[in-house]
């Protein structure tokens, strides 16, 4: 009874969340996990069929990728090479650093592989999911780059092997004397696109298919390490004969070395490690001869290319050899790459892969002693072999053939480039199917079975690319800065979530700490620069591209990153530092509260309204769109959403950068004071609000009417926030408009703060704007004296560093006694401000600091709050003292009511006409806003002053100050 109880009470729930047995069935393959959550990433994937394909194990799926992608072609074709150039102690360095930097990175990557599934992607899933989709497309593209591009590396060592090693006579292009390299590299362009054809096929029939080809060409490899081991064994007790003519003298190989004599008879056993430990490097182009022992006189004509001397190919130098040798050490993603082939990923990737780190670390440094002490330095430092019958150097040293390790490493070549072309399509499938890069998304499809087809095909045309360049040594440090790369960004993403400490993060590796990912991301950027730094900043330019690529077109994912748990850190520091106090005038920007109406389908009224906030804001400084539904949350939940939709996707299309809120308020006026007091966060809050004028304010129907409007202006006053009221707003220009020639007016008549001056810099810095003049109007009485005034306002500009034209407007008093009621016109502020220009700076210092506090006192100081009283219907008076406001208060009412209602008709109509007989033409006039009466029934007489006021003007910016400077003549 009890339980059927429960599951009546929460039927309504089971049909949106699963229930335990559902939800534990689902859990079971997490291929179709969606855990009841709408923006996890597998309940994309529900919308694809999901097929059932053979899931691999440990061994198959990553060991085996791993070590036949890290044995490949530097073991049999370059180490021998690098052993006799580096010598044994840098070339164990170099050796160190890159194991070291693989296993640091391996240990980072199954740290992440354990926190969680990790379906198709590998490496570039673990990114993305932890670093955001920017880091983890811009790394993963350069993954796959670098993947490619291996697959490229591995091909041209198989025609390396085959076409000098194997079969020479295959050669199409026959070498003349002279033009060796040049033939090579033809022959590696034909036979490689061949090759690469004939891999790509058996890739398209199917995984299973290079997977049992794996299993033969890694027993390959294996054989050949085998027999080196086994050679050095047994030369240790019957030495190796293997003469050949070179260098005009007659070579043998003994153990412990392999030593050339002066003649046939003469015999000298020596140990070369010790010659071998020191680097040997050279120029291009030099014989390649022992230490202290040159093969020709000084004065002996030598001709280059010719027998019997060899010759080195390349300059060398141990940052050249980082960068050849590192792609040896790369195959450890291999099993990654193919995480949705395993049954287990989690347990896989990081067994599979240490291991093979392990193993492949031990072979070859191993191998650089064994090389150094077996080989003499002049032998190994001859790259083809030209020494020994065009033989592989470390083939001497096998038993019991050569051709073990001939045999053994074209197969390994061949296995390795299949691997690569098998991980690299998937990788890009990944991507592709996140949809974070929009012209890729192609590349996501493929056969029934999965198989990206499309993919496969862009990979092989990308590796046909590496195949062109032909040289194996240049390919070699290309992959190097892309493989870095991401295993930096692997180790900084493991890095970043253990120092965030995000809840979710919580890997089943324990042999892990934030310090070896730190040190692995430390050690792969300085490899990144030792190998080559300048392919070290193209590879970053190439990310940093793709980075902003996604940032501005990408799609919007939101996974649970990294990046943007250190955001929301670093937004929280911000936010406490800026607690600490209001900012400096140089610092003040509008923080805009930009106030939307809605209407009944919750679309905005005036789109015209953000266009305007993108161009004043122009994505800088504090955004917030904000609106009222009016009604109960409870009954306007769906609305409130839908509106907030609308209001996002209007603020994209506008390009305003900023944040929306939506309050349900029983009353509309009680929700715009809610957004007005509580919009923003700790000391990041708005300061400005931007509304539109109100077109139909005498319809009482209107949610926004006038009382609502004036008791916003109110509000906003009380706040101590500037307002900005756009009248006309539908007539301003879109964010795709231009305006080729205009003005733009401003009309200074109460100092506000420096608001008007402020605001029309910030428009002209928009594209929209950037062509319109600034002009500035200011009116003086009849006894003023205008040309001193305006001598006074250009030299206050100049030192604004602001470029305005400047007018003023003789007016009588009469005719402007409407604005007395704020601040009595400021006329004496105002002059005190200008003629401070011509004081010493100490003296301008202190006058604009008078100045500052005498507009602070203003708006608590008793004295002011008798002239704000002043200002309500009763006032008459042009300058207010005590005794006049004292005598005004005891007169008729009525008589006063009717006079002040008058006289502020006629301010409006007289300075609208003057406004209109300078401004009718200018593309945006900018008005001191006058404050509303104290007294509420003079709400609507004040509202038809400010349209009267108004009339006439295409485009109008109202603005009232929040009584605090935001402009300064300081630097």
């Amino acid at each position: 009874m009890y339980v059927d109880f429960v599951l009546k009470s929460l039927q309504e729930e089971m049909d949106s969340n699963p229930m335990v047995s559902s939800l534990l069935n689902k859990l079971a393959n997490y291929t179709n996990l969606t855990q009841g959550v709408v923006e996890h990433e597998a309940d994309e994937d529900t919308k694809r069929k999901e097929v059932k394909v053979p899931r691999m194990g440990t061994f198959i799926g990553v060991y085996l990728p791993c070590l036949q992608n890290i044995l490949g072609v530097i073991l049999f074709l370059r180490l021998t090479w690098i052993v006799g150039t580096a010598g044994v102690l840098e070339s164990f360095i170099i050796v160190f650093m890159c194991c070291a930097c693989t296993m640091l990175t391996a240990i980072s990557m199954s740290a992440i592989a354990t926190n969680g599934v990790v379906p198709a992607g590998g490496s570039y899933y673990m990114i993305s999911r932890s670093l955001g989709p920017e880091f983890g497309g811009a790394v993963g593209l350069c993954f796959y780059l670098g993947t490619t591009f291996a697959g490229a590396m591995y091909i041209l060592g198989t025609i390396e092997i085959l076409l000098t090693y194997i079969s020479p006579s295959a050669a199409i292009f026959k070498a003349e004397d002279g033009e060796e390299t040049e033939a090579m590299l033809n022959n590696m362009r034909v036979y490689g696109t061949c090759i690469i054809i004939l891999m790509a096929v058996v890739v398209f029939v199917g995984v299973k298919y290079v997977n049992k080809l794996a299993l033969v060409f890694l027993a390959c490899v294996i054989l050949s390490i085998i027999a080196i081991y086994a050679g050095v064994i047994k030369t240790a007790f019957d030495p190796p004969d293997f003469p050949s003519v070179v260098l005009a003298v007659y070579r043998k190989y003994l153990f412990p070395c392999i030593s050339y004599y002066e003649t046939e008879v003469t015999i000298a056993i020596v140990f070369p490690l010790v010659d071998n430990l020191w680097s040997v490097y050279s120029e291009k182009g030099s014989i390649v001869e022992k230490k202290n022992q040159p093969s020709v006189s000084g004065s002996e004509d030598i001709k280059i290319g010719g027998r019997p001397y060899v010759f080195t190919d390349i300059m060398t130098y141990f940052t050249m050899l980082v960068g050849i040798y590192f792609p040896s050490v790369t195959g450890i993603m291999a099993g990654s790459n193919r995480s949705g082939d395993l049954k287990d990923a989690q347990k896989s990737i990081p067994t599979g892969t240490i291991l093979a780190i392990s193993t492949t670390s031990f072979i070859y440094l191993s191998c650089i002693v064994l090389f150094g002490a077996c080989i003499e330095g002049v032998i190994l430092r001859d790259k083809f072999g030209e020494a020994v019958n065009g033989n592989l150097v470390v083939g001497t040293l096998a038993w019991p053939s050569p051709w073990v390790i001939v045999i053994g490493s074209f197969f390994s070549t061949c296995g390795a480039g299949l691997q690569s072309l098998t991980g690299a399509p998937r990788l890009l499938q990944a991507i592709a199917r996140d949809g974070i890069v929009p012209f890729i998304q192609v590349f996501g499809h493929g056969k029934a079975n999965g198989e990206p087809t499309w993919a496969l095909l862009l990979t092989a045309g990308i590796c046909e690319i590496g195949i062109l360049i032909a040289s194996l040594d240049s390919v070699a440090p290309i992959l190097s800065m892309f493989f870095l790369m991401c295993y930096m960004f692997v180790n900084l993403a493991c890095a970043v979530q253990t120092l965030l400490r995000t809840p979710n993060w919580r890997p089943r590796f324990k042999y892990y700490h934030w310090t070896l990912s730190f040190l692995g991301m430390s050690l792969c950027l300085a490899l990144m620069f030792i190998c080559s730094w300048y392919y070290a900043l193209v590879a970053m330019l190439i990310a940093g591209c793709i980075y902003k690529y996604i940032e501005y077109r990408g799609a919007e994912k939101e996974w649970g990153d990294g990046i943007r748990g250190l955001s929301l850190n670093a937004a929280r520091y911000a936010l406490l530092r800026v607690e600490d106090g209001p900012p400096h005038t140089k610092n003040w920007r509008p923080q805009l509260l930009v106030l939307l109406n809605l209407d009944c389908e919750q679309l905005v009224k005036h789109p015209r309204l953000l266009s305007f906030t993108s161009q004043l804001k122009a994505g800088k400084g504090l955004t917030i769109v904000g609106s009222v539904l009016q009604g109960t949350y409870l009954d306007k939940c769906t609305e409130t959403q839908k509106a907030e939709e609308n209001v996002k996707a209007l603020m994209g299309v506008e390009k305003t950068k900023g944040f929306c809120q939506i309050v349900v308020s029983p009353s509309f006026r009680d929700g715009i004071s809610h957004l007005i007091q509580s919009a923003g966060l700790g000391g990041m809050k708005h300061n400005t609000v931007l509304m539109a004028w109100p077109q139909s304010w005498k319809q009482t129907e209107n949610h926004f009417s006038w009382k609502n409007f004036v008791d916003t202006v109110r509000e906003t006053t009380a706040a101590q926030q500037a307002l900005l009221v756009a009248k006309n707003i539908d007539l301003f220009p879109t964010n795709q408009e231009r305006f080729t020639e205009g003005n733009i007016d401003v009309w200074w008549i109460v100092h506000d703060g420096g608001m008007l001056m402020l605001l029309p810099f910030l428009l002209r810095q928009h594209k929209v704007w950037r062509k319109c003049k600034m002009r500035i109007f200011t009116v003086a009485q009849m006894d003023d004296n205008s040309i001193q005034m305006k001598k006074d306002l250009q030299m206050f500009l100049y030192h604004l560093r602001l470029n305005a034209e400047v007018e003023v407007v003789e007016m009588f008093e009469n005719d402007i006694s409407a604005f007395t009621y704020e601040k009595t016109l400021m006329m004496e502020q105002r002059s005190q401000m200008l003629k401070q220009m011509q004081l010493s700076k100490n003296e301008r210092e202190r006058e604009a600091q008078l100045i500052h506090d005498r507009n602070t006192a203003s708006h608590s100081t008793p004295a002011v709050k008798a002239s704000v009283a002043a200002s309500v219907p009763e006032k008459v008076q042009m300058t207010w003292t005590k005794e006049k406001f004292v005598a005004e208060k005891h007169k008729n009412k009525d008589t006063n009511v009717n006079q002040s209602n008058v006289r502020r008709m006629h301010t409006a109509v007289k300075l609208n006409g003057v406004v209109l007989n300078k401004s009718q033409h200018a593309q945006l006039v900018l008005l001191n806003m006058p404050g509303p009466p104290k007294n509420r029934k003079g709400d609507e007489n004040y509202m038809e002053f400010l349209e009267v006021l108004t009339e006439g003007l295409d485009r109008v910016l109202l603005v009232r100050g929040s009584g605090r400077e935001v402009i300064t003549i300081y630097s």
